[in-house]
């Protein structure tokens, strides 16, 4: 028997962290800091968002999908 996944609220420390990557990536943006900072900021906000996503996928039961 397999265990459901619970899906994630957005209360979650998961989901505000990722929240909060994207917000320090903006501030960034608009402070106007180095641009390899900026870049850096970004990719991190969307991976964040990207384990949001494909954790809330599992929950829901949709099978993995791999970027290509």
């Amino acid at each position: 028997m397999t265990q459901k996944t619970p899906g994630l609220y957005p209360d979650h420390p998961m989901y505000a962290d990722a929240v909060e990557a994207m917000k320090l990536y903006h501030e960034a943006q608009i402070s106007g800091r180095p641009g390899e900072e900026i870049v850096r900021l970004r990719q991190f906000a969307e991976a964040q968002f990207r384990a949001v996503n494909e954790y809330q996928l599992k929950a829901l039961g949709c099978p993995h999908r791999r970027a290509h």
